[in-house]
């Protein structure tokens, strides 16, 4: 994890901020030594709904009687 002084930061944050997003290391900013922020890189996280989208069955007509072979299935 590197440190910067809040002015070296301030010269070159675009730079930083670039070297964040390519290595995935953290970045501490400090003021005299003492830490003020810490910059980490941004993780897209996908909603769930893409995991169980996937898992999903869709009936297309749910209304008409399936019929007696398949509830004797289900005994």
């Amino acid at each position: 994890m590197k440190t910067f002084a809040i002015t070296d930061f301030k010269a070159r944050a675009l730079k930083i901020l670039s070297q964040v997003a390519e290595t995935k290391e953290k970045v501490i900013i400090t003021k005299r030594g003492t830490p003020m922020a810490e910059i980490i890189p941004f993780v897209s996280k996908k909603p769930i709904a893409d995991k169980l989208s996937e898992s999903l069955v869709f009936e297309n007509d749910i209304i008409s009687p399936i019929g007696e072979k398949i509830w004797d299935a289900y005994k």
